[in-house]
């Protein structure tokens, strides 16, 4: 059932066998790790944690003294889940540790993004043109700050759903699509003269500063953009981008590990 349900949301999982040393999971680029400590150690959580304290880490095991599991969370585990568990808790213990970690990778709560002609200001849950609100919905606003916070990145349409509205995208579900159609219609009007959201077909979205009439498409990829105040290279992309600123400157199977690319 494990399998069926990480291939209906498209996660790549693979069981290892063996205690994964860190410099090797770094290279495997993951998202998340699922470790049983009975297999590993204790020991081998907290040094996995110190080294790559930006992966989530997921520990289940059968039942434990209240020591040990006390232990691994003050060493780095993000939540600790005893088996026998249903695979739907997994699943959505996994999805609520992502999203807080997705949540504290953003900038400031108070820090405002400037790029192009847009302030994008979360003291009031809109963007501004030239001083003028763009007017934007919760969820519209919510969608291009996080396009915004992610410095010129792309985000994958089921990315941008977990981080906006908070679960997993359902096959088919076009509403990413629907609210950056309604997002691009309210920036463009309030600032004509500038591209912000731009489609990597078959992928998702970027956010960028661009001046000038340019069509949409996949866009070869360029330096990241600066901070406000800061020395760089021109932003993403084509000759002229300007890149975001800142204004203020069912149980796993017995194994080791499971990964989460």
């Amino acid at each position: 059932m494990l399998d069926r349900r990480f291939t209906a949301l498209r996660w790549e999982r693979e069981v290892l066998g063996y205690a994964v040393m860190p410099d090797q999971l770094a290279a495997l680029r993951l998202h998340a790790l699922v470790v049983n400590p009975a297999l590993t150690g204790l020991d081998y959580i907290e040094r996995t944690a110190s080294a790559l304290p930006g992966l989530a880490l997921l520990v289940c095991s059968g039942p434990a003294p209240i020591a040990d599991r006390v232990r691994a969370l003050r060493g780095g585990a993000d939540d600790w889940l005893t088996k026998p568990c249903h695979p739907e808790e997994l699943i959505a213990r996994l999805e609520a540790v992502l999203r807080r970690r997705r949540a504290g990778d953003l900038p400031g709560e108070n820090e405002t993004i400037v790029a192009g002609e847009l302030s994008i200001r979360p003291d009031r849950f809109d963007a501004y043109a030239d001083g003028s609100a763009v007017s934007l919905s919760r969820r519209e606003y919510e969608l291009l700050y996080q396009l915004a916070a992610a410095e010129g990145r792309v985000l994958e349409r089921e990315e941008i759903y977990q981080r906006v509205w908070g679960y997993t995208m359902a096959r088919g579900d076009r509403s990413v699509d629907v609210f950056v159609r309604k997002l691009r219609h309210k920036l463009e009007r309030a600032s004509p003269d500038w591209h912000y959201v731009h489609t990597h077909v078959g992928v998702g979205y970027r956010f960028a500063a661009e001046p000038g009439e340019q069509g949409d498409g996949i866009e070869p990829a360029g330096p990241s953009p600066q901070r406000a105040g800061e020395p760089g290279d021109a932003a993403p992309e084509r000759a002229g981008a300007v890149g975001p600123q800142r204004a203020s400157d069912a149980q796993p199977e017995p194994a080791d590990l499971i990964r989460l690319g």
